[in-house]
């Protein structure tokens, strides 16, 4: 019998939860990074996406990986709703830790720090993958011109060349990288990777990953429908 005690119990403490959650974020990263490298073969022109597009869908594993990256999405979105429930639990007695201060104009205002905004801006990166999900995955949108399921260049241009999609898209992106500078070095964290001499360097590369993360995306986005013009051309 396959027995999973050792999964419950691992998820019934507050320090087990923000491990897995760690684990599921550090794994998400990973794909984000595998994603975005398959991406920038847009670059290289509609022969070679299109080829790397049919070799990848054509994949017998593909599947499996998919089924496995969902369930790694809920797993890290049910978490992270249970740990900010947890927070807020404890906030009424770590409110006045938690709390930074600035002064702005003269005046002294209470900042709440990036840690706190986790939740809310993986809200958004939800939303923006929802959408993403429904422009490409499922492909329904109306106000788009879809190709063939094999046309994987035109598809991914004509999406990101919508003025809609766009401007979720750079929203999306945004809050895509102010979530992974703060939660790369937070997911070290939970998984029990810290230490007061590498945190610092640990935290320097999340930043740094954040930006190269977001900066991709983004140029995809701003640059990828100049090249979709020119082959119309």
């Amino acid at each position: 019998k396959l027995n999973l005690k050792w999964v419950l119990q691992l998820l019934s403490s507050s320090i087990g939860r923000k491990f897995v959650m760690g684990i599921t974020g550090l794994l998400l990263c990973g794909f984000l990074v595998a994603h975005l490298a398959g991406n920038l073969l847009l670059f290289a022109g509609k022969a070679q996406f299109d080829h790397y597009a049919h070799t990848l869908h054509s994949q017998e594993w593909l599947p499996l990986a998919e089924a496995g990256l969902f369930v790694l999405f809920l797993a890290h979105i049910y978490l992270a709703i249970v740990t900010t429930k947890d927070n807020k639990g404890a906030r009424s007695v770590e409110y006045a830790v938690k709390q930074s201060k600035i002064k702005v104009m003269g005046k002294v205002l209470d900042i709440s720090p990036p840690g706190n905004w986790m939740f809310v801006s993986g809200a958004v990166v939800l939303g923006f993958l929802i959408v993403h999900l429904i422009d490409l995955r499922l492909g329904i949108r109306p106000d788009i011109a879809y190709g063939t399921e094999a046309d994987a260049f035109h598809n991914t241009a004509s999406v990101v060349s919508n003025s809609y999609s766009r401007l979720v898209y750079f929203v999306g992106i945004l809050f895509l990288g102010f979530h992974l500078s703060h939660g790369f070095s937070s997911a070290f964290q939970s998984v029990g990777l810290s230490h007061r001499k590498y945190t610092p360097t640990i935290k320097l590369l999340g930043k740094i990953f954040a930006v190269l993360i977001a900066v991709g995306f983004a140029a995809i986005v701003i640059l990828v429908p100049m090249l979709k013009h020119v082959q119309d051309e």
